[in-house]
């Protein structure tokens, strides 16, 4: 490995979000501060059998052996991702500095201060030959955070020359929003159902895993009184910010009578409104919507975040890459988690302090000495 003389590193960030669909890769050289060079991004689909279990994994009582089973597969994908991404980039094992393994969430109940992001780290660091940061999560919620978002300080990083007021918004399963103000001035929370719930409506309807190019959504209709009954009966959307979300949370918004059109118009509408209703309570408006993730894609969900914001643009327009900003961000993390920076705020996930969360693999600690000992103070 090469000591940078600018005390960056090479770092692998690894997200598979609440679609369970696949895994994304991406590849940076970065300080975990403001030096954020973009090197290279992948995807590493699921197939459809390994999908079908991790669903079931998160939804029924399943056995405990099988849970085990589960976990390994799911490294072992996060592995084949890992090399794949390597082989694209043309780089080798020994030229990364670390890995930031996010691992799949299977259930997330902040009201009990208990996450799960299944994966093994020290499997993955073994497969790989890289070492490994992961379980980031549940450090912010001992200090009694939501453990989610925990993006908003790479949107903070990446937008950091942007006008403000602003606002950065991914579409994943499940919606996040950052809001920036003047100075270092952040806030942040998850607004609601992203494209998880019409992910799960176009695939019950066309047998696809979600709603290529808006289709269904661009020939319905919207139902308001359906919208207006999931913000009423929901407990998510009565709880204050910072929140955030479990990916079952908004499986009672019942659209079971409405045509697969209509129902696709009305959950892209849900997702919308939660988000203007969120933005509503954050100091001061937006000037702009910076939109990431896989649901910045659906044109539905587009056109009704226009309806709701003066100024919506994909972050694409600013130069950065939409479906891989999560992945990125636990690349960055993974690095500030080595320089002992933080992860989260208060004014982020609600936790006490600000707290530097994540576990570091064996080999991290040895192989990082020469780096720790470049960034650590030395007397004069």
């Amino acid at each position: 490995m090469r000591l940078k003389q600018d005390h960056t590193y090479y770092a692998i960030g690894l997200m598979s979000g609440t679609s369970l669909d696949g895994v994304d890769v991406a590849l940076l050289e970065t300080d975990g501060e403001d030096t954020i060079v973009f090197k290279h991004a992948t995807y590493h689909p699921y197939g459809k059998d390994f999908r079908k279990q991790l669903s079931m994994a998160a939804r029924q009582d399943v056995p405990l052996t099988n849970i085990l089973r589960i976990e390994k597969r799911l490294t072992e994908e996060h592995a084949k991702a890992v090399k794949a991404l390597l082989k694209e980039a043309g780089e080798e094992a020994a030229d990364i500095d670390v890995i930031g393994f996010h691992g799949q969430t299977i259930r997330h109940l902040p009201e009990e201060g208990l996450t799960w992001q299944m994966g093994s780290p020290s499997l993955l660091a073994e497969l790989t030959g890289i070492p490994v940061v992961g379980d980031f999560r549940r450090r912010d919620m001992a200090a009694g955070g939501e453990g989610a978002p925990l993006v908003p300080l790479y949107h903070q990083a990446l937008l950091r020359n942007q006008e403000k007021p602003c606002a950065i918004l991914n579409l994943g399963g499940v919606a996040n929003i950052t809001w920036l103000g003047g100075g270092d001035k952040v806030m942040a929370t998850d607004t609601g159902p992203g494209c998880g719930l019409l992910d799960k409506w176009a695939e019950e309807h066309t047998g696809q895993p979600q709603d290529t190019d808006g289709k269904l959504a661009s020939n319905g209709k919207v139902d308001d009184e359906v919208i207006e009954k999931a913000f009423d009966r929901l407990p998510f959307f009565k709880k204050p910010i910072p929140r955030s979300a479990d990916r079952y949370d908004f499986e009672r918004v019942n659209i079971d009578h409405l045509t697969p059109q209509d129902g696709a118009a009305t959950l892209s509408a849900l997702t919308a409104e939660a988000v203007k209703r969120t933005a509503a309570q954050m100091p001061l408006v937006p000037k702009n919507v910076w939109v990431s993730g896989g649901g910045g894609n659906h044109p539905g969900i587009v056109k009704q975040l226009r309806e709701r914001f003066d100024s919506v643009r994909s972050v694409e327009d600013i130069g950065l890459r939409a479906d891989s900003m999560e992945a990125e961000c636990f690349a960055w993390l993974a690095v500030r988690r080595m320089r002992q920076l933080p992860l989260s705020l208060p004014e982020t996930t609600g936790s006490a302090h600000a707290t530097s969360g994540g576990v570091m693999t064996a080999e991290l600690c040895i192989f990082q000495l020469p780096y720790l000992w470049a960034l650590w103070p030395h007397g004069p």
